[in-house]
């Protein structure tokens, strides 16, 4: 969903690089998402605000991104969780279950791949 210019899309990297990355692309649709560097402030971001999606990164100094994702979903389940990472990739197990019990809706190996991430983008645009 957008209000006002800002798209509900939150993007957790403890790489700035990345998230100034994932916010380039999104821009380019006119989307501004939220960011942040810390698993702690996208939990606290996300019970002070709804979004509509969720980039996390699997792997954050001060929470695993599969638990952060957890938190996020118990707090609203609607939530779509995008798993970024460049530790994993989409057919290792953990993303496997992870998408089979619902806790992530998509997976995005780093580096980013422009077009899926508007294609991911475009499913909350069109909301």
């Amino acid at each position: 969903m957008i209000r006002n210019g800002a798209a509900d899309i939150l993007i957790v990297d403890d790489e700035p690089d990345i998230c100034w990355a994932l916010t380039h692309i999104l821009k380019g649709m006119g989307i501004v998402p939220v960011t942040t560097t810390s698993g702690r402030e996208a939990l606290r971001l996300a019970r002070s605000q709804r979004f509509a999606l969720a980039f996390v990164d699997a792997k954050l100094p001060d929470l695993d991104g599969l638990d952060l994702a957890r938190r996020i979903r118990e707090g609203d389940a609607a939530v779509r969780i995008v798993l970024v990472s460049g530790y994993f990739y989409r057919d290792d197990a953990e993303v496997r279950q992870a998408m089979a019990a619902g806790l992530i809706t998509d997976f995005v190996s780093k580096p980013i791949p422009h077009e899926e991430i508007q294609a991911i983008a475009s499913g909350v645009v069109s909301r």
